[in-house]
C-alpha cells in the first residue's frame, strides 16, 4: 500500500539517527558533528545592531523586507559575482527570508503549481533531487504532489548531478531542479559551464532551477560559481533561475534566521505572494543586523579562515585514508569508510558507541535506489563546526575506527 506524504516525511534523517545510536556512552565527552551548524560566535555587530533597532520588536516587518536589506543583499551578489551595476534590481530580483528552509520548502509548492498550469491535462509534475541531499528538498518536493526523481550525485559526475542528460520527455515535465553548490553533503561545486548548461536546459524546457549556495562564502582555494554569475554570462537575466543564500554559515548566524531568494522579478512576485499566506517574515531588529552583515566582507574572510584551518586539521589527520576528499568548499567531511570494511551505519554506531562522535549516515541523507541500495551508503558526513582542539580530537576517533 502507498504511504501517505505525511508517514513518508517521518523518513527524517535525525530521527533515523536517533533510532540506530540509542543513548549516549558513559566515559568520554561526547563530540556533535552529525549537524552543520556552526559554534564559533557571531560578528558582535549582530548584537549591537539588533539592539539599536529595538523599536523595530513592535513592529510587523513588511513582507518585502526592507529597502535598506534588499539593497545590501544586491550589492553583495554584484560584487561577489563581478555583475555590471544594475544587473541585479533590489526591488524587483529579491526578496528577504527567514534563512532558506521554509523558502526552499515553498519553492516546490511554487513551482510544482507554476508548472502544473502548463502541462496537459493528466500529466504531474516533476521535480528532480540531487542524491545525496538536503532533506528539506525531498519534503517539498513531496508535499508539492510532485514525481520525484532523484539523480545521483557520485564520484563518477564529481558529485554534481546530470540532469540535463535526461530524457526530452521527462525535462518537459520538469518543474523543479534543486541544486545544491557548494554541495551538502559533498563538499564540492558545480563550474560555471555546469550552472550555464543546467540554466539552457531549465530554459529550454521551462522548469525553474533552483541553486542553494548557502555555503558559497566557505571555500578554500577558489571562490565558487555562482548561479546569477552563470545567468550574467549567459546573457539575459534571471529566466527560470532562483538562488537561495543565508547569513547562517557565512556570518555563523544561524540563529538569526536571515536569507535571500533572488530571480526573475515575475518569479520573485509569485513568491511573494505564497509567502503572503503561509512564510514568516525576518523581524526588522534582525533584518538590520543582517544588512549589517551582507555588507561586511570582513568577518567572512576570517570565517573562511577558520575553516580552511579545520580542513587543514582533518587532512593532515585522515588525509592518507583512500577514502578521504578534501572538499572544495563547505565544511563537511564525506567520508567513504568502505575501505575500512564499514557501511555508514555501521561506521556511525561504532563512532557513537566506542569514541562517543555522532555522525551522519550518507544513507540518511540519500534516497534508496530500486534496489534498496543509495549512493550514500558508504559514506559518513562529518561537520567541521567546532573548535581546532575539537575537530583534532575529532578526526583522531574517526582515525580509531578506521584503524589508521
Amino acid at each position: 500500500m502507498p504511504q501517505s506524504e505525511l508517514t513518508q516525511l517521518h523518513d527524517y534523517p535525525y530521527r533515523r539517527l536517533a533510532a540506530l545510536l540509542g543513548d549516549a556512552p558513559a566515559g568520554m565527552d561526547v563530540i556533535n558533528t552529525h549537524i552543520g551548524e556552526p559554534q564559533n560566535p557571531a560578528p558582535a555587530m549582530v548584537a549591537d545592531t539588533v539592539a539599536q533597532h529595538a523599536d523595530l520588536w513592535s513592529k510587523y516587518p513588511p513582507l518585502k523586507g526592507t529597502a535598506d536589506y534588499r539593497q545590501a543583499v544586491a550589492d553583495f551578489l554584484t560584487r561577489r559575482y563581478r555583475l555590471d551595476a544594475g544587473f541585479i534590481d533590489p526591488d524587483k530580483n529579491i526578496l528577504p527570508v527567514a534563512g532558506t528552509r521554509e523558502a526552499l520548502f515553498q519553492t516546490a509548492l511554487l513551482a510544482a503549481s507554476r508548472k502544473r498550469d502548463r502541462l496537459d491535462a493528466g500529466q504531474t509534475p516533476i521535480i528532480c533531487l540531487p542524491n545525496p541531499l538536503y532533506h528539506v528538498y525531498f519534503g517539498g518536493a513531496l508535499m508539492a504532489h510532485a514525481e520525484i526523481i532523484a539523480v545521483d550525485a557520485v564520484a563518477e559526475n564529481n558529485f554534481v548531478p546530470d540532469y540535463e542528460a535526461l530524457s526530452p520527455e521527462i525535462l518537459d515535465r520538469i518543474a523543479l531542479v534543486y541544486l545544491c553548490s557548494p554541495g551538502n553533503p559533498t563538499g564540492t561545486v558545480a563550474s560555471l559551464d555546469r550552472l550555464k548548461a543546467m540554466i539552457t536546459a531549465a530554459r529550454r524546457h521551462d522548469f525553474i532551477l533552483a541553486v542553494d549556495e548557502c555555503y558559497s562564502e566557505i571555500w578554500f582555494d577558489t571562490p565558487p560559481a555562482g548561479g546569477v554569475e552563470a545567468c550574467a554570462a549567459l546573457g539575459g537575466g534571471l529566466e527560470n533561475v532562483i538562488v537561495l543564500n543565508s547569513l547562517s554559515k557565512r556570518s555563523s548566524a544561524p540563529g538569526l534566521r536571515c536569507g535571500f531568494v533572488a530571480g526573475e522579478a515575475g518569479l520573485m512576485e509569485d513568491f511573494a505572494m505564497l509567502r503572503g499566506y503561509g512564510g514568516v517574515q525576518v523581524p526588522g531588529p534582525l533584518m538590520a543586523a543582517g544588512t549589517a552583515l551582507w555588507q561586511d566582507e570582513r568577518h567572512a574572510q576570517e570565517n573562511r579562515d577558520l575553516y580552511a584551518n579545520l580542513v587543514a586539521t582533518a587532512e593532515r589527520i585522515l588525509g592518507e585514508y583512500p577514502g578521504f576528499q578534501r572538499p572544495e568548499a563547505a565544511f563537511f567531511l564525506w567520508l567513504d569508510v568502505s575501505h575500512a570494511g564499514l557501511t555508514g551505519e555501521e561506521a556511525a554506531k561504532r563512532l557513537w558507541e566506542e569514541q562517543a562522535l555522532k555522525c551522519l549516515p550518507g544513507r540518511y541523507m540519500s534516497r534508496r535506489r530500486a534496489d534498496n541500495t543509495s549512493p550514500g551508503d558508504a559514506f559518513i558526513r562529518v561537520a567541521l563546526v567546532h573548535d581546532n582542539a575539537i575537530v583534532e580530537e575529532a578526526c583522531r576517533r574517526i582515525a580509531a575506527i578506521l584503524e589508521l
